[in-house]
């Protein structure tokens, strides 16, 4: 009777479900409708849920419950009961590997293709491997923090208290099961920040010197700019964005993390903006520009279901647009940090070409950040120089 209402309420929410909508914005209204679910009751239908979507563009003809089911079996590793209602000679196999599950659903469905998964693999930027990319979909991506120096044991005390399974990356960055509720556990959150591993990553590029002056151009909620301080501390900082919601949120951030020498600026970057910026001249500019995200949809499947390819398009005319007008405020052999969240060659390789023979840049180097083998997102980062 459970999984027969388990089954009911993800219907149910898939039902209500509005397109173009976040389901981590989406969900927490739904719960706070339907305030009779238990914790449980909505764990359990945020798993159903998000596993559904992992699915991607697989099988669309099947009913909604069947390919339920398909996700629920690929996306587990450990037995649960509403797999074993509905689909007892599955559950029986749950800790199969991913491989061998996926050849039991195909002899089940022999429509089933893994690249229907995620259907735009001919247009991935040079370097991703494929195969392990769309098999990343089955698996939940960590949560990841970064750690401010000399916090370390402090953390990893409270992680061990708390009885959190955490592995360490490096450079102060730790990977934490996923849904890990950091608020009830670190006391001090000025010990960490949460940051997706292979956006820490992107701080290897940055290569400040003493004193620089940096322009963060879309800097969003900062965490580019944060590392970069972490970085060079001397470093004084322009940060801008379109939002200035965004930009209301970055003073508590950056009072938290020690970073005072820095000014804000609201700025639509597709515009020119020589009345607001005709004094300055930085040397170095993180251009982490606004992308389809495609790196990232191992944390929001949801946007498989909803992505069409003409936002490619869009999304490339939107970042030659901005690099135009950025580019004109940077010294001469100067670096430019180039940042997308895409997967797509069209955001990422084209874009690099377009800014060295349209814009007159210099490559450096340039680097698919592959975070599917690190159950991360997957990132891109260009190191450009002025001419």
């Amino acid at each position: 009777m459970k999984a027969i209402n388990q089954l009911k309420t993800f219907q149910r929410i898939l039902d209500e479900y509005p397109a173009e909508t976040p389901l981590s914005k989406f969900l927490p209204g739904f719960y706070r409708q339907n305030k009779q679910m238990g914790s449980t009751d909505r764990r359990v239908a945020s798993r159903l849920v998000y596993n559904y979507f992992r699915l991607g563009r697989a099988l669309p003809n099947l009913p909604v419950a069947e390919r339920l089911f398909i996700a629920e079996f690929l996306c587990n590793t450990q037995l649960n009961s509403f797999l074993q209602h509905f689909k007892p000679e599955w559950a029986a196999c749950i800790d199969f590997t991913l491989n061998d599950k996926l050849a039991m659903v195909k002899a089940v469905h022999p429509d089933f293709v893994l690249d229907n998964v995620f259907p735009w693999t001919g247009q991935l930027s040079a370097g991703i491997d494929k195969d392990a990319f769309l098999k990343s979909f089955f698996v939940q991506p960590d949560l990841f923090i970064r750690v401010y120096k000399g916090f370390e044991n402090q953390v990893k005390a409270a992680l061990a208290v708390a009885e959190v399974a955490f592995k360490e990356e490096g450079n102060g960055c730790f990977a934490l099961p996923n849904g890990t509720r950091l608020e009830t556990i670190i006391n001090n959150p000025h010990w960490y920040e949460v940051q997706d591993f292979s956006s820490q990553q992107t701080a290897q590029y940055f290569k400040p010197n003493k004193w620089d002056y940096w322009w963060d151009a879309c800097a969003a909620s900062g965490g580019k700019s944060l590392l970069l301080h972490d970085q060079e501390p001397t470093v004084k900082l322009v940060v801008s964005d379109i939002r200035e919601s965004i930009l209301a949120n970055l003073d508590e951030r950056f009072q938290q993390a020690g970073l005072t020498k820095y000014q804000k600026k609201l700025l639509d970057l597709t515009q020119n903006n020589d009345l607001l910026l005709h004094d300055y001249a930085f040397d170095g500019i993180i251009l982490d520009a606004p992308c389809s995200g495609s790196g990232t949809w191992g944390r929001t499947p949801e946007m498989i279901s909803q992505f069409d390819t003409h936002k490619i398009e869009f999304f490339q005319r939107l970042q030659q647009s901005i690099a135009r007008n950025v580019v004109k405020y940077l010294k001469p052999g100067k670096p430019l940090i180039y940042i997308t969240c895409s997967v797509f060659k069209a955001e990422n390789e084209d874009m690099v070409s377009f800014m060295v023979k349209e814009l007159g840049l210099k490559l450096e180097e340039q680097t698919v950040l592959k975070g599917y083998g690190n159950k991360a997102d997957t990132m891109f980062v260009a190191r450009l120089a002025g001419i």
